[in-house]
């Protein structure tokens, strides 16, 4: 009974607060679960119960593969908002299920989660698939070490939970060694855009968590995903089971085994995201022709970038995640890697949605320093409420100071940028700042290009 009075209670609320034109995705839990804290336990769950978490690409696989399930005819329920957190988990899944027979109904339920609260919203035996991204330095306010957040994961995890790893970074390969259930690994092999030398200072792991060895790499593609072993003991990458080979980021395209796959964008973590998402859907049975189709045939719209006209100049929009030096790195590298003159904003109104720490220690471990040496860069203008500090950080990085614009009012920004700048726009900023950025975009020009 109490259950069934959660879930009117938590539908009921969420469509009050859609009402209102809010997005409803936590407070409605949160009040649901005033009335029946074990309300998920309750739940009747479809056959496959599918977790995505990691540091960083969590959005972006959730949605290839629910684009993928789709477009294959299952149907799905997955938080497509991205609120990843506990309450927000509770939302979800009372708005799903049947107000009497508790059961969601679908074929898959699928879900993006915060690494740190898997364990504490579901028991064991409820979650039948995990696919782990990368676990990298994030949050360090909150997540304090990656080491600590593995844990963390694996905590949540019994033996009856089919693992599927990214086995590009070394952390996760401990999975191999600990987990005594099902595992696929998917990675990708010695690409043109390898470096043989560490490449950056997001290097998050390079020890062996075997024998404590420092670790050796044959190349590496970024941060510390690469082709890597032991020189000591037994442990090394190996061959992944999903293995993507022959990339090519100018055509957007890499191979698995006999086949040609297309990535949505020309970045490197594109090949990770559309990976991840052929090897889970096809460990839970639908045929690689299926899932060929819905990558190649049927374009998917990218979650973290946008393309738009202003004032006949390209402008692209990244979400570059705050403490999460991995994430800012492969924004870098994709304007870097354009030749032509481009012009970047930058900045945050907040360090994180979810404390009020203000550390900044994390923007000295970006690898800014690769925008110095890019001589096609005209511009970079600084908007939101810690511009002074980034400026900070870009001068350490050598950056001419003529080239760096401090923006007091973001209202400003589009007619800064059109009547200031040169070449290409990029902006590289966090979610609250894409939303702000968005608006102010499709004020000044409804010219968008798809």
């Amino acid at each position: 009974m109490r259950t069934t009075i959660a879930i009117i209670l938590c539908k009921m609320i969420t469509w009050l607060e859609n009402l209102l034109g809010r997005k409803g995705s936590v407070f409605p839990g949160s009040i649901a679960k005033l009335i029946d804290k074990k309300a998920l336990e309750k739940i009747k769950y479809p056959k496959y119960v599918v977790v995505v978490t990691g540091s960083s690409g969590k959005g972006s696989t959730v949605n290839m593969i629910s684009h993928i399930l789709k477009t294959s005819g299952k149907k799905i329920v997955y938080n497509s908002s991205g609120s990843n957190i506990h309450n927000a988990m509770y939302s979800l899944l009372l708005n799903n299920s049947g107000t009497f027979n508790h059961k969601i109904n679908a074929d898959v339920l699928l879900l993006e989660m915060d690494e740190r609260f898997i364990v504490n919203t579901f028991k064991k035996g409820i979650i039948t698939h995990m696919l782990i991204t990368n676990v990298t330095r994030d949050q360090p306010a909150r997540n304090y070490h990656q080491k600590i957040i593995f844990d963390k994961i694996m905590e949540a995890v019994d033996d009856k939970v089919h693992m599927i790893i990214n086995i590009d970074d070394p952390l996760l390969n401990r999975v191999r060694f600990l987990h005594k259930g099902k595992i696929t690994t998917y990675g990708v092999s010695k690409t043109k855009y390898d470096s043989k030398n560490v490449p950056s200072y997001a290097v998050d792991f390079a020890y062996c968590p075997k024998c404590n060895t420092k670790l050796v790499y044959e190349s590496y593609h970024y941060g510390d995903l690469g082709l890597y072993s032991c020189p000591k003991c037994d442990f090394d990458r190996n061959e992944a089971d999903y293995e993507a080979k022959n990339v090519d980021l100018t055509k957007q395209v890499f191979k698995l085994n006999d086949n040609t796959y297309k990535l949505d964008k020309n970045v490197f973590f594109a090949i990770y995201y559309t990976l991840g998402a052929i090897a889970l859907t096809n460990t839970i049975g639908i045929d690689i022709k299926d899932i060929k189709k819905a990558i190649n045939d049927t374009p998917l719209k990218s979650k973290r970038m946008e393309t738009y006209k202003v004032n006949g100049r390209k402008f692209e929009t990244i979400e570059s995640k705050n403490e999460n030096a991995l994430s800012y790195l492969q924004s870098i590298n994709y304007i870097t890697s354009s030749p032509n003159t481009k012009t970047i904003i930058m900045g945050f109104e907040n360090v994180s949605r979810r404390y009020k720490y203000n550390d900044l220690s994390w923007l000295y471990d970006v690898d800014y320093e690769l925008l110095a040496e890019d001589k096609t860069l005209d511009k970079i203008f600084l908007i939101g409420r810690f511009r002074y500090d980034v400026a900070a950080r870009l001068y350490y990085a050598n950056i001419p100071k003529e080239k760096i614009i401090l923006v007091d009012n973001v209202n400003d920004i589009i007619s800064l940028v059109t009547t200031k700048s040169k070449g290409d726009i990029y902006s590289m900023v966090c979610f609250d700042m894409t939303e702000i950025l968005t608006k102010l975009i499709k004020e000044a020009s409804n010219e968008k290009d798809n």
